[in-house]
């Protein structure tokens, strides 16, 4: 026996997955060629899908919502390498499973083998285990292979991150999970294929679009669907479009409160309402609410585009976003949604100006900046006693005095911050 007899043969098929392994599990792809979307880091000519094929993968972070082909990818790499493959869940190992398995790549390592660690749910690893990776990772003992939802770049620590390279895995399109569907629908071997089967096309363009680009939750849908569905007749399940939507049931907002989706979906909420696109604001509005955003949260982000967007352009709309929040502690939800899109609907009709914004900025710059000017004199403070004696309020222009206004000196330079609205 030789040092890599016991390695997986890139060449040799896989073990065949067990036929009561859910479909998702059963439909994963074996080969980069079976892999479907992530074209930007996994198409040819790609940098990963050389590394891939050539066995020369380094460390690497794969980041990106559920069901985007994360541990599909660990699973091709894990059959493509002539290395040791070892497996860890963030979510239930601990540090004594970390250690061991580090003390089993430097042992193979001694002997010439590589170890390739796939380290799924990473963010769940807090500080101290993410550091007991690092001499390893430095040293070449493992070559680590990390999956995430969540951005690794403000829940994988830095020096982990120096070191690995981070690929970004976006939502699978509509066609990408029609693909993938259409697949497990006619695989006999490792799909339903085998089955006395029909499945109408308006069904899986269905099941494809409302999964919300997560083939996990597709595959899932389909095999809920022609599990639980009684043949006709002739002995064939038929899948129709209300099957599809009887089986998906509601479609799941892909939505953190804490991470991308959040910040991403309130950005464009409020650029939706800078831009004076209601449709599109209240679409974003409905999102984070569906999704169970803190209405409060919501509220403060109308108040102030309220007021750098539109500011004097209609002194309204700050009082309108205000009310709206007073309206949602008031009521709660889900009625508080009426004055949210009120308000979200009227700041994005309103007239436009970031006059107010622009000025305070351009004056704290100043201030930040230059030297502070001194109050003038006329204008110092002249209300208590002993003011009169050091000039204070000397020569002062009450404006009622003169109709209103009058001309007089407020600052000793003149300064030009504010633009007529």
């Amino acid at each position: 026996m030789d040092l890599f007899s016991s390695l997986p043969d890139p060449e040799q098929p896989q073990e065949p997955v067990h036929a009561s392994a859910p479909l998702a599990y059963r439909m994963a792809p074996r080969t980069l060629d079976e892999y479907v979307g992530q074209e930007h880091i996994i198409g040819e000519g790609k940098l990963l899908r050389r590394a891939i094929e050539a066995d020369r993968i380094s460390s690497i972070i794969l980041y990106g919502p559920p069901g985007t082909g994360k541990t599909g990818l660990s699973r091709i790499i894990s059959h493509q390498t002539r290395s040791r493959f070892e497996w860890l869940n963030a979510a239930t190992a601990g540090l004594d499973d970390l250690r061991k398995v580090m003390q089993r790549a430097r042992t193979f390592r001694k002997q010439g083998m590589r170890t390739v660690l796939f380290l799924d749910e990473i963010h769940r690893f807090n500080k101290l285990q993410q550091d007991a990776l690092l001499p390893d990772v430095e040293e070449g003992n493992l070559i680590l292979i990390a999956a995430t939802v969540e951005n690794p770049f403000f829940y994988v620590n830095s020096a982990l991150l120096s070191r690995s390279q981070v690929f970004e895995l976006k939502s699978l399109n509509e066609d990408h999970l029609y693909r993938i569907l259409d697949r497990a629908v006619h695989d006999a071997e490792r799909g339903l294929g085998a089955m006395p089967l029909q499945v109408d096309e308006e069904a899986l363009r269905h099941l494809a679009r409302i999964a919300d680009g997560d083939a996990r939750k597709a595959l899932s849908a389909l095999e809920i669907a022609c599990l639980t569905t009684p043949p006709g007749p002739d002995g064939t399940v038929h899948v129709t479009l209300p099957v599809a939507e009887e089986s998906i049931q509601k479609k799941v907002v892909v939505y953190d409160r804490d991470g991308d989706q959040h910040y991403d979906t309130i950005s464009a909420f409020i650029k939706s309402m800078r831009g004076s696109d209601p449709d599109a604001a209240v679409y974003y509005l409905a999102k984070m609410i569906y999704a169970g955003e803190d209405p409060r949260f919501i509220a403060r982000r109308i108040i102030i585009c309220a007021s750098e967007d539109v500011g004097n352009a209609d002194p309204m709309a700050l009082v309108l976003a205000t009310s709206a929040l007073r309206a949602v502690e008031l009521v709660g939800m889900p009625e508080g949604r009426i004055p949210l899109a009120q308000a979200a609907i009227y700041i994005a009709n309103a007239p436009k100006s970031n006059a107010c914004y622009a000025a305070i900025d351009a004056a704290l710059a100043d201030v930040e900046k230059n030297p502070t000017l001194e109050v003038p004199n006329h204008l110092k403070d002249a209300s208590y006693a002993g003011a009169e004696k050091l000039g204070h309020g000397e020569g002062y222009k009450y404006p009622h005095a003169y109709g209103g206004h009058v001309e007089q000196d407020y600052l000793k330079e003149k300064k030009k911050y504010c633009i007529p609205e």
